[in-house]
């Protein structure tokens, strides 16, 4: 059975990878922008843009919402799935320059990030990125990295 909420997510983790990603999700949640919304997503935890703001969705499955991060458990090891980067090149270098910047290594793909304990996270520099995308600003850098033929089937849609 799959679990569908963060707390059944999260009692399924051994103590000490719970302990871990619920380091992590403490900082995600303190530095969270208003309008982005908590959840289970792609069978992880989820910090997606809800379809009350944007309601074409997800342009690779519309009844998704936006993907922003994800926080999920591996076999080998936890991830962080940053795709507020992924959609923003600039902001993946000012992410990594600040990350090698802590002396912590950064274990990371196009825009996920591995780690094994708490201590390898970067949490300030995961705060402050998560910090520089307030919704608004994050559906801007997502629709435009969208092929024009995708964006002319959405709407545009902001909040407030």
């Amino acid at each position: 059975m799959a679990v569908t909420t963060v707390d059944e997510y999260l009692e399924t983790l051994d103590p000490g990878r719970r302990a871990a990603m619920e380091g992590v999700r403490e900082v995600i949640l303190a530095h969270l922008p208003e309008g982005y919304e908590e959840g289970i997503q792609y069978g992880m935890i989820g910090y997606f843009v809800p379809h009350s703001i944007c309601p074409d969705g997800y342009h690779c499955d519309s009844k998704q919402p936006v993907p922003f991060v994800g926080l999920g458990n591996g076999k080998a090891k936890m991830s962080l799935h940053m795709f507020c980067l992924y959609v923003d090149p600039p902001a993946v270098e000012r992410f990594a320059a600040a990350w090698k910047a802590t002396g912590r290594k950064l274990d990371m793909g196009k825009s996920c990030v591995r780690f094994t304990k708490l201590a390898d996270v970067a949490l300030d520099v995961v705060g402050e990125a998560i910090a520089a995308a307030p919704v608004n600003r994050f559906l801007d850098v997502y629709e435009g990295a969208l092929p024009e033929k995708i964006m002319k089937k959405r709407g545009r849609y902001r909040m407030g």
